[in-house]
């Protein structure tokens, strides 16, 4: 994921070492990466609230986090003294302002959105939404514009701390796939979850080491600690 604004974090919502020697005994190829990489270092961001880590995940989408962090800092600057706008506040806001921000047209319409699903109460609270199952999370907010599975999936792992989610689709978990268990082509996403079963309930530490695989590859596609 890119860089985000918040630096405050807190360990993922399952014991590390639990985690890693249960991985390592029900799949050993794996427990060899396991070896290699050494301790999860998965980390935690503090999420404030899900209309905010969402509206965040709108901007940084398909940015490097240096250009995402300017224009989400523009688009804040909108609104101060706030410290971050609400609903409301976007949603009374002409596209030509958000446009001058920094959004472009396709994430002004997203913010949009999002903050009228924030209103009608598609977007959960916070409260309610520790309660809810995985794929409650995710059938709820993909309804959203510009709200894949992926970025659903990125919420639940690194704001979440949810201990197992399996981004099947993302690029560097089926690259570290292939590099850990050796497959000639890249994997498509049902063959990543039926070997994932294997992982269960820790598929999220799982999904932090096959990225970590990539690290040791200079070819392979480099993905940020966490």
């Amino acid at each position: 994921m890119a860089e985000r604004r918040h630096s405050t974090t807190a360990g993922l919502s399952c014991p590390a070492m639990e985690a890693t020697r249960a991985l390592a005994k029900s799949d050993p190829r794996l427990g060899r990466l396991i070896a290699r990489i050494g301790p999860c270092r998965l980390t935690v961001e503090t999420l404030q609230s899900p209309f905010e880590a969402l509206a965040e995940a709108i901007v940084y989408q398909q940015l490097t986090g240096k250009v995402a962090a300017t224009i989400l800092g523009r688009v804040v600057a909108l609104y101060k003294p706030k410290r971050f706008p609400s609903p409301g506040d976007i949603l009374g806001t002409s596209d030509e302002r958000l446009r001058a921000a920094g959004l472009s047209r396709a994430k002004v319409a997203a913010f949009k959105d999002l903050a009228r699903a924030a209103l009608d109460g598609t977007v959960p609270r916070l409260s309610a939404l520790k309660k809810m199952d995985e794929e409650e999370i995710v059938a709820r907010l993909t309804t959203i514009r510009g709200i894949g599975r992926w970025t659903t999936e990125m919420l639940l792992i690194f704001r979440l701390g949810r201990p197992d989610v399996l981004p099947a689709g993302d690029y560097g978990i089926r690259k570290g796939f292939a590099r850990t268990f050796e497959t000639r082509a890249l994997p498509t996403p049902r063959q990543v979850l039926r070997r994932g079963e294997k992982w269960r309930p820790y598929r999220t530490v799982a999904s932090w080491y096959l990225w970590r695989a990539l690290d040791a590859d200079p070819k392979g596609a480099r993905r940020r600690s966490r």
